[in-house]
């Protein structure tokens, strides 16, 4: 009866514990979001005017005091509370207190450098009247931070679940401004180089001041990269979420970033080339821009796929795999441009620039993307026996031919729809091959591509099916002493392990049954001999069987080698 009672009453007394925790982190989050606030308003109305607090917003310095004196006091007791609490292991090990710290440390983190950074940066250049205000900000949630901080190191009472998601975050977050602010600024560097000094004609700022702002951004956001990544160890958490982080933002993201910048910047120079329909100017206007994307998306993932060498397997393959889906797609939708622009040519010769235009950029993306594929995925290099074919291979096969297949389908849908539309309404709006030949060009480079996935897909499948039965007979040779008629015996082996059974009879023959004995049938006795083969790995067998009594024969099996 105690035993019946007690499951659920642990399981009542689980979920009330989860709900606790929940109710207090949330609350304690919310707590410290309001007070933070409120400490906020004040300083910036402080710096504002001095000792004049309240000489002209009443109401909004109302809700700062408010904030600031009543939820800052009850976040302070919350906390206490909850700090108290974390003596017991369960409570450090929860997943709210985890969450609770990684969303605080996020959130300050995040708000306090994009504050100092934006301050730091309205010294370059024409400044605003209130430029200081973000300092307020800054120095609350740098507060905040260094808080959150102490307790995400505590120790004793640092969290147990989550622990490696704030550092997860604050590299991932370094990472991302710095790699912006640095394409703004190089851009900014090349746009000048290419094009020349055109700002000077605005007379506002010289073109030398946005680009150290954005320098300004790019330093802040390498030391919070370098903070977490390095100071903090975050290379050498061996976590999912690290190489989650790291394939998802250094392979991925720095490889579309890459792949985009090269792109247009092909783009633009084979449009300078054979397209000049617009000012040289204003088609050279993209070019900085995009070779800075291709430069820093370079570095970043060049860097990241080196740190990604020294973690696991399969880390390495993902990101390997990863670069060669970006690579295709971006190569598989400039072939299906290049069929959209030639079928539009086809249509009307005289189609202008707009469709040499569209046919520069498919050919751009795809002299982008196709030698980037074929670097990453090495098509000449197929695997030819199972043991080859790397672990998420044939995975990353049928996701790209269920994507390709799904986009196939819905071009030929819309083709569809757009043939009964012709036949069936009326036909002043174009040919039908003028309205269907964006989507003829999406389905045939679609199409290409899960062919090819497939057909892989399926050879790697032959391949495996092949290992696999080799493996299941391992046997060579069984040589087989039986009790009576070997004949059925021989027939099951060789079906069940496909081993060449060599029968030896015994010098007395098959002898006289003990007394009360009886011989198993032979279809019962074959099924027992091939499930005792079950697990052997040697590759010759001597199996001998005795006659038994009424239980049936004993078996009995000796690998040799």
């Amino acid at each position: 009866m105690n035993a019946g009672s007690s499951a659920p009453g642990s399981r009542s007394g689980a979920a009330q514990s989860t709900l606790r925790r929940l109710i207090l982190y949330v609350l304690l989050f919310a707590l410290v979001v309001i007070a933070a606030a409120g400490l906020t308003g004040l300083l910036e109305r402080l710096f504002s005017t001095g000792a004049v607090v309240a000489a002209t917003d009443v109401a909004g310095v109302a809700r700062s005091l408010a904030f600031t004196l009543i939820g800052g006091p009850l976040a302070a007791l919350l906390w206490w509370f909850a700090w108290k609490r974390l003596d017991d292991a369960a409570e450090r090990a929860s997943v709210w207190w985890g969450l609770y710290v990684s969303a605080a440390y996020a959130v300050s983190l995040v708000t306090g450098t994009a504050a100092f950074l934006a301050v730091a940066a309205s010294f370059i250049g024409p400044r605003e009247p209130q430029w200081y205000l973000p300092l307020s900000g800054g120095l609350v949630w740098a507060g905040i931070w260094i808080w959150h901080r102490w307790m995400w190191r505590h120790p004793v009472k640092q969290p147990v679940a989550l622990e490696d998601v704030p550092s997860v975050i604050g590299w991932v977050f370094g990472l991302m401004v710095a790699a912006i602010a640095a394409i703004a600024a190089l851009g900014g560097l090349f746009d000048v180089a290419i094009r020349g000094n055109l700002s000077l004609a605005a007379g506002v700022e010289t073109w030398w001041q946005p680009v150290l702002r954005s320098l300004v951004w790019a330093v802040g956001g390498s030391l919070v990269w370098w903070w977490h990544w390095l100071k903090e160890n975050g290379r050498r958490r061996d976590t999912g979420l690290v190489d989650v982080a790291l394939i998802g933002v250094g392979i991925l993201a720095a490889g579309i970033t890459a792949l985009a910048g090269a792109g247009v910047a092909v783009f633009v120079l084979l449009r300078t080339a054979f397209d000049r329909s617009a000012p040289l100017s204003e088609l050279l206007a993209p070019l900085g821009p995009a070779v800075a994307a291709a430069v820093i998306g370079a570095l970043v993932w060049r860097y990241h796929r080196v740190s990604g060498r020294h973690r696991r397997a399969g880390t390495r393959r993902a990101s390997r795999l990863v670069t060669s889906g970006v690579a295709l797609a971006v190569a598989a939708s400039g072939a299906g441009v290049i069929i959209n622009a030639s079928l539009a040519m086809l249509v009307s010769p005289l189609a202008g620039s707009g469709a040499r235009t569209l046919l520069l950029g498919g050919i751009s993306s795809l002299l982008v993307g196709g030698p980037a594929w074929w670097r990453a995925w090495r098509p000449a290099r197929r695997p030819h026996t199972a043991d080859a074919i790397p672990p998420g291979r044939r995975v990353y096969l049928i996701v790209f031919f269920g994507i390709s297949a799904v986009v196939a389908l819905v071009a030929l849908l819309v083709i569809g729809y757009r043939l009964f539309e012709y036949a069936l309404g009326d036909v002043t709006g174009g040919s039908l091959l003028e309205r269907t030949r964006a989507q003829l060009g999406l389905l045939v480079a679609a199409g290409a591509v899960a062919a090819y996935h497939f057909a892989l897909w399926r050879r790697e499948h032959v391949l495996v099916a092949a290992a696999s039965q080799a493996a299941a007979h391992t046997l060579d040779e069984v040589y087989l002493v039986p009790a009576s008629d070997p004949q059925t015996l021989s027939k099951a082996i060789t079906a069940a392990t496909g081993a060449k059974v060599r029968v030896w009879r015994r010098a007395e023959g098959e002898g006289p049954l003990p007394a009360g004995g009886v011989r198993s049938p032979d279809p019962e006795l074959a099924g027992r001999v091939v499930s005792a083969l079950e697990g052997i790995s040697s590759r010759r067998v001597l199996i001998v069987i005795w006659p038994g009594r009424a239980e049936g024969a004993r078996i009995e099996v000796i690998a040799m080698e």
